[in-house]
């Protein structure tokens, strides 16, 4: 029987892994199983033949703030894939910057940008220190304006952070989303090379748009949300914890156009 021929590639794509929510807890209670799950989800990524072009992990990286949460995370986000990061409504900048990071410690808001000569990523905080909400600080979108004006105009921008700017129609997330979204819409129309926008918070895959550009938001690693019209036992059972982890492969090929597929990791 001849050999399959291989799918021949019509151009030259970059792959961005996009997780979120891991939410890891060394804690007793937890059990150990924040950190194997996530460990499960980077086995996978460091096990593929693919070199991927980066990995992203939008948010709630920890589940308490606490210094050995974050160093747990350090080691278990370790990967031969360029990595970034960024905080969400359940991390501490300080504690984020000094225990993930290896930065002195510090209260700003942690922004950080990853560029090849095929794209430019940027992930933003979003994150409001003693709030569950979402907002641009404005020191975050002055940082964010100044990138997209320093990027070259042909060159797709890919602006994720941890929450989403729009409802999902789910209301146990959307009454926390990101709040005053018309800054980021208003800054972004200037810019018609960004390309999509990334997003954690709502531990469900989803995709919609914003600003007249997707809106794709990763899987929770640590679990998954239910939805509404989905059955659950009692109101405060808005959580499946024995879905998979899972994780979004963003693709995008030399035309600028971008493809999302969601992979389950057992």
């Amino acid at each position: 029987m001849p050999e399959t021929p291989a799918v021949p590639t019509t151009s030259p794509i970059s792959v961005i892994a996009h997780l979120s929510d891991t939410h890891i807890d060394t804690g007793a209670a937890d059990g150990g199983r924040s950190v194997d799950r996530t460990r499960a989800v980077m086995a996978y990524l460091n096990g593929l033949p693919y070199d991927l072009d980066a990995v992203i992990v939008t948010g709630d990286i920890a589940d308490h703030a606490a210094p050995a949460e974050y160093e747990a995370a350090r080691e278990l986000l370790t990967t031969r894939h360029p990595l970034l990061t960024c905080p969400g409504n359940h991390d501490g900048r300080a504690a984020f910057r000094e225990h993930l990071l290896g930065e002195p410690p510090n209260t700003a808001p942690v922004d950080r940008s990853y560029a090849t000569d095929r794209f430019t990523l940027a992930l933003c905080d979003t994150s409001v220190p003693g709030e569950d909400h979402g907002r641009l600080a404005d020191e975050t979108l002055e940082w964010l304006s100044g990138l997209l004006a320093d990027t070259p105009p042909a060159r797709p921008v890919l602006i994720g952070f941890h929450h989403p700017p729009v409802p999902l129609h789910t209301p146990y997330v959307d009454g926390i989303r990101q709040l005053d979204e018309h800054r980021l819409a208003d800054l972004t129309a200037r810019h018609p090379n960004v390309t999509a926008f990334l997003a954690g918070h709502a531990h469900t895959p989803a995709a919609t748009t914003f600003a007249d550009r997707p809106l794709l938001v990763a899987p929770g690693v640590v679990s998954t949300l239910r939805l509404p019209w989905e059955a659950q036992d009692h109101p405060s059972h808005h959580v499946h914890h024995d879905l998979p982890p899972a994780v979004a492969f963003h693709v995008l090929d030399d035309t600028g156009r971008l493809t999302t597929h969601y992979r389950p990791v057992s």
